[in-house]
């Protein structure tokens, strides 16, 4: 039986646990009481603290009774993260905390399946919470009061957020299309090709696009990891010269990591390689200040990659196709990577992009499983789209 995880600090947040267990246990959902409090409590719990802290590597010795608050909850919320991807009977997790409370809960929702119902009513809801969504699709709602014993606001907004929880695991989301799913990346300078490619494959495949802006390509890896993936065409890899060269939109060290660990077909390019993003043009670093900059609008400036950034770029992207099990086609676009690199255009450099092109065929050491193809033509040409759906229908047979 599939139940709802109620989870919080018991030690401090003892009322606001029983009030949503109350509510939960009302309508007659199955549920469980999980405390991920660091100091002692009375607070009868399914989980209590020591049961969750026992799945710490080094034991609930490393989680509970610590003078340094800081080292307890960082513990702690390794410990529920342990705990609560090894159980196999949830069907959803609400969770409230304060600052150490969320910390401790969202590390271990974000480790969850993308769709599985996940809600936080959290003190800090209304602030800045990519930290602890990350790229998962849990559900932060403001506490609007402090959740230090319960109020008239409190228990409005409690119960608003256990019925929301109850809905979700009464009413699951019925998969809308059978089709298998594959990822595509995207910006706005790849938008012709990935838009064709899409075309392509809409009858047999359901395509989910992702927007190159670092969370979309880590959403797409996190699919990719968690099995909900069966290709991808990444045709915009520019998220890479973004971690390289202190970018905006980076999605960080492990870019094409999930696609190594997975050995999920994949296909890939070079998309907006040739540029690195920044916020306005005041927020460019002084040191690149002297560089080719492109105002995209107000708030986004593009700054060209150099030869020697796209040889740099060339080497990253090559070592991780290498550590790729599965089948992989990588194909190379002579004429241009990007709406900015034709011939008249603001990023056109034919000796930066070949850079970028012969480093990638000195590293990547070519099988019949993993190839590089340099076609002569523009990354937005419709043939080069074609080729892209060509390979892959290639490789995933």
């Amino acid at each position: 039986m599939k139940r709802i995880y109620i989870v919080g600090t018991a030690d401090t947040k003892r009322e606001e646990l029983d009030f949503l267990k109350s509510v939960i246990e009302a309508s007659g959902m199955a549920h469980a009481l999980v405390d991920v409090g660091t100091q002692p409590s009375t607070v009868e719990a399914e989980f209590p603290a020591s049961s969750v802290a026992a799945h710490h590597p080094r034991g609930p010795n490393a989680v509970l009774g610590l003078s340094d608050r800081g080292t307890a909850v960082a513990a702690m919320a390794e410990a529920f993260t342990r705990f609560i991807i090894s159980r196999n009977d949830i069907g959803g997790v609400i969770g409230i905390g304060g600052g150490g409370g969320t910390s401790i809960i969202t590390a271990g929702m974000r480790e969850l399946a993308v769709g599985l119902p996940k809600l936080m009513v959290s003190t800090l809801a209304s602030g800045d919470v990519g930290p602890y969504v990350g790229v998962s699709d849990i559900v932060m709602v403001p506490s609007v009061t402090d959740l230090a014993g319960l109020n008239r606001i409190s228990r409005l907004v409690l119960q608003n957020a256990a019925h929301a929880i109850i809905g979700m695991v009464r009413y699951p989301v019925v998969e809308a299309s059978g089709k298998p799913p594959i990822g595509l990346t995207m910006f706005g300078v790849t938008t012709p090709c990935v838009t064709h490619v899409s075309e392509l494959l809409r009858e047999a495949h359901d395509c989910l696009v992702f927007h190159a802006t670092g969370t979309g390509g880590r959403a797409m890896e996190k699919l990719v990891d968690s099995g909900m993936l069966v290709g991808v065409i990444d045709v915009t890899t520019t998220e890479i010269a973004d971690h390289l060269f202190g970018g905006v939109l980076s999605a960080g060290a492990d870019r094409l990591g999930a696609i190594a660990r997975s050995g999920i077909p994949y296909v890939g390019s070079v998309g907006a390689l040739d540029m690195v993003n920044f916020w306005a043009i005041d927020t460019v670093p002084e040191h690149y200040r002297g560089r080719l900059l492109y105002k995209h609008n107000p708030n986004i400036t593009l700054m060209r990659t150099t030869a020697e950034e796209n040889r740099a770029l060339g080497v990253f992207i090559g070592e991780k196709l290498n550590a790729c099990a599965g089948p992989v086609r990588f194909l190379i676009p002579e004429r241009g990577i990007s709406a900015l690199d034709t011939p008249g255009g603001a990023f056109h450099d034919p000796e930066a992009d070949a850079a970028l092109f012969d480093a990638l065929e000195a590293t990547v050491n070519q099988t019949a499983r993993r190839r590089i193809v340099r076609l002569p033509l523009h990354i937005n040409d419709p043939d080069f789209a074609d080729a892209l759906v060509r390979h892959f229908h290639d490789i995933k047979d």
